[in-house]
């Protein structure tokens, strides 16, 4: 699985950036995800407050 950011709907407000337990989000303006240190866990999916992130 590949956790995908909808750039349209994320607001930058680092949320999923926080909450992610191995740091595999950055936040410039939008979340990016790194796939090689994700680990699928769905922790920023459910910390993201307008539900721009999906499993």
């Amino acid at each position: 699985m590949v956790v995908k950011v909808d750039k349209a709907t994320c607001t930058g407000c680092a949320a999923c950036a926080s909450a992610c337990p191995v740091e595999a989000i950055k936040v410039t303006e939008k979340a990016e995800v790194n796939e090689d240190t994700c680990i699928d866990c769905g922790t920023c999916v459910d910390e993201c407050p307008v539900q721009a992130l999906s499993l």
